[in-house]
């Protein structure tokens, strides 16, 4: 059994509307034995001095993709699988370095590198996957190229194909859905709009059919999953919520009508602002095409406007950032785009107790309480006052512990 107990520190648990003072943390094995605004007694715990820092629940990014190692996909083509799995063991590193301890991802991660996570093989943040984003033919998920006759034969030799499904009808859509959970989804990905980085898609299009979608929730509401939807505008936003979906990625040009219904139903929005504006940044250097900058362009417009009016309908919305490959660096600028129309509590939350909840881990992650997983990081600075503390790869971020273990500890300790 091991024992830490954090002091001299500021905690900030999210559900509050500041950091306080004078507590103390017990940590047990992998979880929160104790909070108290008291000394804690504890004979065998190794002390942590905080050096009055601030101590917070370890960030929820609820839309990753650690497959997704290029950022123009083409280019996963001739990647093998072994090399895919090496790059993400890179990309999940830089993850939990940033203090993102738990991430969904959206596409591509399968139950192995779940498994080699969990098991300690790699280092990295708690994964929640969704094995293969399905899709229709021709649609987000059909990576084929014009010149591509027929449907792959396989996903065993291709990256990409082996991070997307096609599925068409009500009884296709079925069959890949149980596909996915026989292979350990935590959640069902599907396609709903047309996307950013596929060549031949209108973002416009409507994809997936209304029974198809259904069949797509009823599934995972058997096997106790959920389904979530790429959907771009309030045309796919409003088929996939009417037809059961319950969190939708991107919504970036969202209205306010397709936004109260989704609030209506208690779901989710899970905005990615990063990633658009960084694309608009770097993308066309790493072979993004003209086309795909042009859709850019489009649901950039709509970014901002977006979480304004989710927080106007009621609508909770996830800290998501969607960077592909060598992006990812830029994972925790999503906490500056926020900035520009909410408050920095309102973002913490939205990347600790609402992640939780999209992930249906209340009370076991984003907070700060007793029998919570002690998935924890350590601030040099009140993050409520200068978000910029999350930036710099993690370098403001002595601590970082998941699950009761340190991948980082650079404060002093003693037995």
């Amino acid at each position: 059994m091991s024992q830490y107990l954090f002091r001299n520190l500021n905690l900030l648990d999210p559900r509050w509307t500041e950091a306080r003072s004078g507590y103390e943390v017990l940590v047990e094995d992998q979880h929160i034995k104790e909070v108290s605004a008291k000394p804690i007694k504890s004979s065998g715990a190794q002390v942590v001095d905080c050096g009055k820092r601030t101590l917070m629940p370890g960030l929820i990014d609820c839309h990753v993709h650690v497959f997704l190692s290029e950022v123009n996909i083409r280019n996963l083509e001739s990647v093998p699988l072994t090399l895919l799995t090496a790059r993400a063991a890179d990309l999940m590193k830089g993850m939990i370095n940033r203090g993102f301890t738990t991430v969904r991802d959206t596409g591509g991660a399968d139950w192995g590198i779940k498994t080699a996570v969990e098991s300690g093989l790699i280092p990295g943040p708690r994964l929640f996957i969704s094995g293969r984003a399905i899709g229709p033919t021709g649609g987000h998920s059909d990576s084929r190229r014009r010149t591509d006759q027929g449907m792959p034969s396989c996903g065993c030799c291709n990256a990409m194909v082996y991070s997307m499904a096609i599925a068409d009808g009500a009884d296709g859509v079925r069959k890949a859905v149980r596909e996915q959970m026989r292979q350990g989804a935590d959640q069902v990905k599907i396609m709903c709009s047309g996307g950013v980085a596929s060549p031949y898609d209108p973002l416009d299009s409507l994809q997936f059919s209304e029974a198809e979608i259904a069949a797509a929730t009823d599934e995972a509401k058997n096997f106790g999953r959920y389904v979530l939807a790429h959907a771009y505008t309030p045309e796919a936003i409003t088929r996939a919520v009417t037809n059961g979906v319950r969190t939708i990625e991107h919504g970036n040009l969202i209205d306010a009508k397709s936004a109260r219904l989704l609030a209506s139903k208690g779901g989710y929005m899970i905005a990615n602002l990063v990633t658009y504006f960084v694309m608009k940044e770097k993308a066309a250097s790493f072979g993004m095409t003209a086309d795909m900058l042009e859709k850019n362009d489009i649901v950039l417009g709509g970014a901002l406007r977006s979480l304004e009016i989710c927080k106007k309908a009621g609508v909770k919305v996830g800290y998501g950032s969607d960077l592909l490959g060598p992006l990812q660096v830029e994972q925790s600028r999503e906490f500056m785009f926020r900035a520009e129309v909410l408050k920095p509590l309102e973002i913490i939350r939205q990347a600790t107790i609402v992640g939780a909840e999209i992930l249906r881990q209340e009370g076991k992650l984003g907070i700060v309480e007793p029998g919570a997983f002690a998935d924890l990081i350590v601030v040099d600075g009140n993050p409520l006052k200068k978000l910029e503390l999350f930036l710099d790869q993690g370098a403001h971020l002595p601590v970082i512990m998941k699950a009761g273990k340190f991948h980082k500890n650079r404060l002093s300790s003693r037995a």
